[in-house]
């Protein structure tokens, strides 16, 4: 029923019940799961899960707050694990000038290094982008790369559409539920359910009334039921056409 676009499995804060819960979660109807890489360790083991599991898939990549120790040899890495069968994309990539833990300069560079090696590879990106929402979109727009999503958007309904426009979509996930969520909820309203995924970024942002808890897949019912409750489309259908959406962004 359901396709979690955007989740880390393998984080440490699954260490106890990993195994249990994803094979919970697939029973509760998750039927897909892209398991996101945020640097070279991690991209390894979104890779070890997907080779453990045949409804999770890999994406590879380092995340703006690591590209601070990148190599050219980690992207010599990066492109062998593009070649993987199950890896679907380059993720997450992209800026963070919230927490500036790598310097931007090195955030820029790497960032356009690894859009130019999904472009190489023929691989959809996933995008990280906060408080960085103009420079991001112009160096995607200088940038060959036309085919990704805008994980956990953050912009207004001005930018979804460009990137829309450009041949993204839009990742939504547990903030459209906070109260303070509106800017999301309005891009939800005014954008089309043909170009919206869904993801939780567990186990980061459970969404209400799960807030502050360690967040898992099963938790894009709340997801899925909030954009119904926006768009006035029932869930059933939300779910059902996101993961269409999904399938086409990762060729799966």
């Amino acid at each position: 029923m359901y396709f979690e676009s955007h989740a880390h499995y393998d984080d440490e804060k699954f260490d106890e019940n990993r195994d249990i819960l994803i094979e919970e979660t697939h029973r509760s109807g998750v039927d897909t799961i892209i398991n996101i890489g945020s640097d070279m360790e991690s991209s390894l083991r979104s890779m070890e899960l997907a080779e453990k599991y045949p409804y999770i898939y890999a994406a590879v990549g380092v995340h703006p707050h690591d590209v601070k120790d990148m190599t050219d040899e980690d992207i010599e890495r990066l492109r062998e694990w593009a070649r993987y069968e199950k890896t679907v994309a380059i993720g997450e990539i992209g800026l963070d000038h919230h927490y500036d833990l790598s310097p931007r300069d090195l955030q820029r560079y790497w960032f356009e290094r690894q859009l130019k090696l999904a472009y190489e590879a023929d691989l959809p990106v996933v995008i990280h982008s906060r408080e960085a929402t103009l420079e991001t979109f112009e160096i995607i727009e200088a940038s060959p790369v036309r085919r990704g999503v805008i994980h956990a958007f953050s912009g207004g309904v001005d930018f979804a559409r460009k990137y829309i426009d450009m041949g993204f979509y839009i990742g939504v996930g547990g903030v459209v539920t906070f109260k303070n969520g509106k800017k999301l909820a309005e891009v939800v309203a005014n954008i089309p359910i043909e170009r919206i995924l869904i993801e939780t970024d567990s186990p980061y942002l459970s969404p209400e009334p799960l807030r502050g808890t360690v967040n898992n897949s099963q938790n894009l019912k709340y997801i899925v039921n909030k954009i119904s409750e926006i768009k006035q489309i029932p869930s059933e259908t939300i779910a059902k056409v996101t993961a269409e959406n999904a399938k086409v962004v990762f060729c799966l």
